[in-house]
Protein backbone atom coordinates (compact mmCIF):
# COMPACT_ATOMS: atom_id res chain seq x y z
CA UNK A 1 0.00 0.00 0.00
CA UNK A 2 3.12 2.32 0.75
CA UNK A 3 4.38 1.54 -2.44
CA UNK A 4 0.98 2.87 -4.49
CA UNK A 5 0.71 5.87 -2.09
CA UNK A 6 4.09 6.98 -2.69
CA UNK A 7 3.88 6.56 -6.90
CA UNK A 8 0.24 9.11 -6.35
CA UNK A 9 2.45 11.76 -4.61
CA UNK A 10 5.07 14.29 -5.91
CA UNK A 11 5.96 14.76 -2.42
CA UNK A 12 5.21 16.53 0.79
CA UNK A 13 6.00 20.33 1.28
CA UNK A 14 5.93 22.38 4.37
CA UNK A 15 5.31 26.01 4.61
CA UNK A 16 7.70 28.17 6.69
CA UNK A 17 7.02 31.94 7.82
CA UNK A 18 10.50 33.07 7.40
CA UNK A 19 14.36 32.53 5.73
CA UNK A 20 15.86 31.18 8.62
CA UNK A 21 14.05 28.91 9.14
CA UNK A 22 14.25 27.43 5.51
CA UNK A 23 17.66 27.22 5.99
CA UNK A 24 17.42 25.29 8.91
CA UNK A 25 15.03 22.43 7.93
CA UNK A 26 16.62 22.07 4.47
CA UNK A 27 20.08 21.45 6.59
CA UNK A 28 18.45 19.01 8.81
CA UNK A 29 16.54 17.41 5.80
CA UNK A 30 19.81 16.82 4.36
CA UNK A 31 21.36 15.97 7.23
CA UNK A 32 18.61 13.26 8.01
CA UNK A 33 19.17 11.78 4.38
CA UNK A 34 16.67 13.28 2.14
CA UNK A 35 18.41 14.38 -1.55
CA UNK A 36 15.67 15.07 -3.81
CA UNK A 37 13.95 17.95 -2.08
CA UNK A 38 13.71 21.71 -3.50
CA UNK A 39 12.91 24.85 -1.49
CA UNK A 40 10.90 27.84 -2.95
CA UNK A 41 11.38 31.87 -1.69
CA UNK A 42 10.07 34.77 -2.81
CA UNK A 43 13.73 36.02 -3.33
CA UNK A 44 17.36 34.79 -3.43
CA UNK A 45 18.23 33.19 0.02
CA UNK A 46 22.05 32.86 0.68
CA UNK A 47 23.21 29.70 1.98
CA UNK A 48 19.89 27.79 0.85
CA UNK A 49 21.78 25.87 -2.18
CA UNK A 50 24.09 24.88 0.32
CA UNK A 51 21.60 24.02 2.42
CA UNK A 52 19.96 21.49 0.35
CA UNK A 53 22.93 20.32 -0.90
CA UNK A 54 22.98 22.34 -4.83
CA UNK A 55 25.91 20.78 -6.81
CA UNK A 56 28.49 23.47 -9.03
CA UNK A 57 26.62 24.18 -12.18
CA UNK A 58 28.02 22.22 -15.23
CA UNK A 59 27.05 25.55 -16.82
CA UNK A 60 30.56 27.24 -16.96
CA UNK A 61 31.81 24.07 -18.87
CA UNK A 62 29.01 23.99 -21.15
CA UNK A 63 30.33 27.65 -22.32
CA UNK A 64 33.54 27.37 -22.47
CA UNK A 65 33.21 24.66 -24.92
CA UNK A 66 30.19 26.65 -26.51
CA UNK A 67 33.31 29.12 -26.64
CA UNK A 68 36.12 27.03 -28.43
CA UNK A 69 33.87 25.50 -30.80
CA UNK A 70 32.97 29.72 -31.57
CA UNK A 71 36.52 30.76 -31.73
CA UNK A 72 37.31 27.39 -34.06
CA UNK A 73 34.76 27.57 -36.18
CA UNK A 74 35.23 31.28 -36.99
CA UNK A 75 38.60 31.00 -37.72
CA UNK A 76 38.11 27.43 -39.71
CA UNK A 77 35.54 29.47 -41.89
CA UNK A 78 38.04 32.62 -42.75
CA UNK A 79 40.77 30.13 -43.51
CA UNK A 80 38.82 28.00 -45.64
CA UNK A 81 37.76 30.80 -47.76
CA UNK A 82 40.80 32.56 -47.80
CA UNK A 83 43.56 29.79 -48.35
CA UNK A 84 41.25 26.68 -50.05
CA UNK A 85 38.11 27.95 -51.83
CA UNK A 86 39.53 31.44 -52.83
CA UNK A 87 43.17 32.28 -52.31
CA UNK A 88 43.97 35.79 -53.14
CA UNK A 89 47.52 36.81 -53.31
CA UNK A 90 47.00 40.64 -52.13
CA UNK A 91 49.92 43.12 -51.77
CA UNK A 92 52.29 40.18 -50.72
CA UNK A 93 50.74 38.81 -47.83
CA UNK A 94 50.35 35.66 -46.74
CA UNK A 95 46.79 33.30 -47.79
CA UNK A 96 46.70 32.56 -44.25
CA UNK A 97 47.34 36.04 -42.56
CA UNK A 98 45.53 35.66 -39.01
CA UNK A 99 46.00 38.83 -37.47
CA UNK A 100 43.17 39.55 -39.86
CA UNK A 101 41.27 36.47 -38.76
CA UNK A 102 40.85 37.50 -35.25
CA UNK A 103 37.85 40.09 -34.99
CA UNK A 104 35.39 37.45 -36.63
CA UNK A 105 37.32 34.83 -34.78
CA UNK A 106 36.49 36.87 -31.45
CA UNK A 107 32.88 37.71 -32.64
CA UNK A 108 32.23 34.19 -33.10
CA UNK A 109 33.51 33.06 -29.95
CA UNK A 110 31.52 35.21 -27.88
CA UNK A 111 28.47 34.59 -30.47
CA UNK A 112 28.64 30.74 -30.02
CA UNK A 113 29.24 31.26 -26.22
CA UNK A 114 25.85 33.19 -25.47
CA UNK A 115 24.12 31.02 -27.26
CA UNK A 116 25.65 28.04 -25.43
CA UNK A 117 24.66 29.99 -22.06
CA UNK A 118 21.13 30.19 -22.38
CA UNK A 119 20.45 26.76 -24.25
CA UNK A 120 22.38 25.27 -21.65
CA UNK A 121 21.02 27.33 -18.90
CA UNK A 122 17.09 26.55 -20.16
CA UNK A 123 18.83 22.16 -20.45
CA UNK A 124 20.09 22.32 -17.14
CA UNK A 125 17.31 24.19 -15.33
CA UNK A 126 14.38 21.70 -17.50
CA UNK A 127 13.07 24.53 -19.11
CA UNK A 128 10.36 25.09 -20.24
CA UNK A 129 8.10 23.96 -17.89
CA UNK A 130 4.71 25.23 -17.72
CA UNK A 131 3.37 22.81 -15.29
CA UNK A 132 4.92 21.81 -12.20
CA UNK A 133 3.02 19.80 -9.34
CA UNK A 134 3.78 21.99 -6.43
CA UNK A 135 1.21 24.59 -8.74
CA UNK A 136 -1.56 21.93 -7.25
CA UNK A 137 -0.96 23.02 -3.70
CA UNK A 138 -3.28 26.63 -3.31
CA UNK A 139 -0.77 27.84 -0.52
CA UNK A 140 1.69 27.95 -2.81
CA UNK A 141 0.63 30.82 -4.47
CA UNK A 142 2.04 33.06 -1.68
CA UNK A 143 6.03 31.65 -2.63
CA UNK A 144 6.32 34.41 -4.82
CA UNK A 145 5.02 37.01 -1.96
CA UNK A 146 6.09 35.79 1.70
CA UNK A 147 6.10 32.22 2.22
CA UNK A 148 9.22 29.68 2.51
CA UNK A 149 8.57 26.00 0.97
CA UNK A 150 10.50 23.21 1.59
CA UNK A 151 9.30 20.43 -0.72
CA UNK A 152 10.72 16.67 -0.22
CA UNK A 153 10.18 14.51 -3.48
CA UNK A 154 8.94 11.23 -3.49
CA UNK A 155 11.49 10.14 -5.69
CA UNK A 156 13.80 10.43 -3.13
CA UNK A 157 15.15 7.04 -1.50
CA UNK A 158 13.95 7.79 1.60
CA UNK A 159 10.60 9.21 1.09
CA UNK A 160 8.12 7.54 3.06
CA UNK A 161 4.57 9.14 3.20
CA UNK A 162 4.19 8.72 7.32
CA UNK A 163 7.89 9.12 8.32
CA UNK A 164 8.45 12.37 6.17
CA UNK A 165 5.51 13.49 6.91
CA UNK A 166 6.51 13.01 10.57
CA UNK A 167 9.75 14.79 9.92
CA UNK A 168 8.54 17.79 8.37
CA UNK A 169 5.91 18.46 11.31
CA UNK A 170 8.90 18.29 13.95
CA UNK A 171 10.88 21.01 11.83
CA UNK A 172 7.45 23.47 13.21
CA UNK A 173 6.22 24.69 9.52
CA UNK A 174 2.81 26.30 9.30
CA UNK A 175 2.28 23.34 7.60
CA UNK A 176 2.55 20.68 5.52
CA UNK A 177 0.90 19.58 1.91
CA UNK A 178 0.79 16.52 0.17
CA UNK A 179 1.73 17.69 -3.53
CA UNK A 180 -0.01 15.81 -6.15
CA UNK A 181 1.32 15.20 -9.43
Amino acid sequence: MAETKQSELYGLMAEFDGPEQLIEASRKAYEAGFRQMDAYTPFPVEGLPEAVGFKESKLPLIVLIGALVGGTLGFAMQYFASVIHYPLNIGGRPLNSWPSFLPITFEMTILVAAFSAVLGMFALNGLPQPYHPVFNVPRFALASRDRFFLCIESEDEKFDPEETKKFLESLQPRDVFEVDP
